[in-house]
């Protein structure tokens, strides 16, 4: 009996040791495999962690770079519209400027040097010409050639400054030498034959006697003899050509007249 208890003793305390190992052991894998596990766990979320990482760089580089591609545009047209609008206002100025050159030129350069309107006053180049029709006068071709004898001229027979200006036929020319005798006109000596005169001269003035003209001197006569202020009266006498304003070439009023001056 002794002996059966022992024995039964030692199996247990084997049995015993053998169940202790045995959880020490089974322990053991399952720490093991516990670990495995959140090993692999921590690999998994260090890899969806950095996948979401990359992702994350990878938008935020996309974005960063149509967000600049977008800029970039937005600069360019910015300064397209900066560029048009310069341009624009460039074009505004050239034409302001324009436009007071032509403004400019039409009040006061073209009047004063190129063509310009004048009104017959008084009746002393009837018939050719009546109180108040509309002449243009051309103010250029004189300073570059000579006047022609019976150009109708406008001249300022006391001066430019005086601002008073007379509407005549160049008759003498410079060179020349004139005088009257009777209702004849004669230029060196010989009888001027013309028909412009609407009467007959009957006043010669101081060039009854023979007048010869300087190098730029012109002698002038009104068409209606009998009431012209001209060049046979003294306070008038002989024209300067620097008094010369200009040859009338257009009658533009009135318009049933209208043509160019005989």
């Amino acid at each position: 009996m002794s002996n059966d208890n022992n024995e039964k003793s030692y199996l247990d305390d084997d049995s015993l040791e053998l169940n202790r190992d045995t959880d020490k052991t089974g322990y053991d894998e399952s720490s093991d495999n516990t670990g495995n596990q959140e090993l692999l766990n921590d690999n998994i979320d260090n890899d969806t962690e950095k996948y979401y990482k990359d992702s994350n760089i990878i938008n935020n580089q996309g974005i960063d770079d149509e967000a600049e591609s977008y800029l970039s545009v937005s600069d360019k047209d910015h300064t397209v519209q900066e560029g048009n609008k310069k341009n624009k206002a460039k074009s505004i100025l050239t034409d302001v400027l324009l436009y007071a050159l032509i403004v400019y030129a039409c009040i006061y350069l073209i009047p004063t040097y190129v063509i310009q309107r004048t009104i017959v006053d008084g009746p002393s180049m009837e018939n050719s010409l009546h109180n108040g029709e509309h002449l243009l006068v051309e103010k250029i071709s004189y300073h570059f050639d000579t006047l022609d004898r019976y150009d109708v001229v406008v001249f300022y027979p006391y001066g430019r400054e005086a601002g008073e200006y007379y509407v005549k036929r160049i008759i003498g020319l410079p060179g020349e030498t004139v005088q009257i005798k009777g209702s004849d006109i004669y230029i060196n000596g010989e009888i001027l034959e013309e028909n412009y005169g609407k009467d007959p001269i009957t006043y010669a003035g101081w060039v009854e006697e023979p007048v010869t003209l300087g190098e730029d001197e012109y002698f002038v006569l009104g068409d209606n003899r009998e009431v012209s202020l001209d060049s046979r009266y003294e306070e008038v006498g002989l024209v300067s050509k620097d008094n010369i304003g200009g040859k009338a070439i257009l009658r533009i009023w009135p318009l049933k007249k209208f043509g160019t001056v005989n």
